[in-house]
C-alpha cells in the first residue's frame, strides 16, 4: 500500500500536467481546457491537496474556464474600502476578488510620489 504523502505528491504532479495542458490548448479549444481543469480540481480535492495560487487565480471556480484576459474574462482594480482586483468571467458572470497586500499599495504610492515630484 502507498504512503500518503507519495499518493499526494503525485496527486501534485498529475494536477501541474494537467494546468499546463489547459494553457497550452486554451486558444485552440476552449472545451477541452475546461475538462482538463476540472480534472485537475476533482484530483485535488480527492487527494485533499490545496491547489496552487496560479492555478486558482487563473481559472473560474464556477465554469472551470480558463482566463484569457479580454478573450474571457475583465480584469478590474478597485480602490473601495481596500484596494482589490475584480476578475469577471464572461462565461458566467461570477467574481472573483483578489485583495492587494500592504507591501504593493505602498510600493504603488512611493512610485506615484516619485512621479509627481518635479525634477531639478
Amino acid at each position: 500500500m502507498m504512503k500518503q504523502g507519495s499518493i499526494k505528491d503525485i496527486a501534485r504532479q498529475r494536477v501541474e500536467i494537467l494546468f499546463a495542458q489547459a494553457k497550452s490548448v486554451a486558444k485552440a479549444n476552449p472545451k477541452l481546457t475546461t475538462q482538463y481543469i476540472s480534472s485537475a480540481r476533482r484530483i485535488a480535492m480527492a487527494a485533499k491537496i490545496r491547489l496552487p495560487l496560479e492555478f486558482r487565480r487563473e481559472t473560474c471556480k464556477e465554469c472551470n474556464a480558463l482566463f484569457m484576459h479580454g478573450v474571457n474574462c475583465r480584469v478590474r482594480v478597485k480602490q473601495k474600502r481596500e484596494p482589490h482586483v475584480v476578475v469577471t468571467c464572461l462565461n458566467c458572470g461570477k467574481q472573483t476578488r483578489y485583495m492587494l497586500k500592504k507591501k504593493v499599495q505602498k510600493a504603488i504610492e512611493y512610485q506615484d510620489n516619485y512621479k509627481n515630484e518635479a525634477p531639478c
